[in-house]
């Protein structure tokens, strides 16, 4: 049996980014006891958070990799052999170092960016479609019955990629269908992990913590337009809770 700390694990979450919940749905799927300390991206660069990461910013490769090592002693989502175990750790990392870096420069030239710069757009949306093609590379030389990056199961390594492309289609601005053409293993390997419980409650977790800090899809307070009009107020000190409360 996983053994399950005494006090919860406390994770930070700014609720609109992918990776408190890469967390949260790892801590869901072992039964883990754990709570959500839900704050505004405002605060990111204030005590208390910033006397936790002094970056700034809410992390979880790290995390994972601890839960992993303390909790998860049946090895349900890792391996024991070292072969295996390593190559969970590097997609990991391709998914920390690879994967995380472009979707973000992605949403942020469509998104959020002040001003629409089509040559960044072009690149870090390409960028996307390569790693969704790296990664249907891997799947489609497994066999059909182990669509999995590492061996014939579900490992931490797999869930980690589900938050970002959870969000493919608002973030590329494309129908479902349209996310994934080429890549017809990594739409059925998503798939099958966004169907898990562990996940669906982790998102309704994050639904919930969206409506009570009033946001918008892309993290902005409602009422106020940009990305850039939010960060103006913060660095001026203004209030930026929505005028929809």
């Amino acid at each position: 049996m996983t053994p399950n700390p005494p006090k919860p694990i406390c994770v930070w979450a700014t609720p609109p980014g992918p990776n408190s919940w890469k967390v949260a749905s790892l801590l869901e799927e072992l039964g883990l006891n754990y709570e959500i300390k839900s704050f505004r991206f405002d605060d990111v660069k204030k005590s208390p958070f910033i006397n936790i990461n002094p970056n700034g910013r809410v992390r979880a490769p790290s995390m994972y990799q601890y839960i992993i090592e303390q909790y998860d002693t049946e090895k349900r989502l890792t391996y024991g052999t070292l072969k295996e175990k390593n190559l969970c750790n590097q997609w990991l990392h391709f998914q920390m170092s690879g994967r995380g870096p472009y979707y973000g420069q992605a949403s942020w030239f469509i998104h959020l960016h002040p001003d629409k710069i089509p040559s960044a757009i072009e690149r870090y949306s390409s960028e996307v479609r390569r790693i969704l093609g790296v990664l249907e590379t891997a799947l489609a030389a497994k066999p059909a019955d182990a669509q999995w990056l590492v061996g014939d199961k579900m490992t931490f390594a797999d869930m980690s990629f589900l938050p970002w492309n959870f969000r493919l289609s608002e973030m590329l601005v494309q129908s479902w269908d349209e996310v994934w053409e080429g890549a017809p293993h990594v739409r059925a390997w998503h798939e099958r992990m966004a169907d898990l419980p562990s996940w669906k409650r982790s998102m309704e977790i994050r639904t919930r913590l969206m409506d009570e800090q009033v946001l918008q899809w892309n993290g902005v307070p409602k009422g106020i337009e940009t990305f850039t009009e939010y960060e103006a107020k913060i660095a001026a000190g203004e209030d930026t809770h929505s005028v929809e409360q």
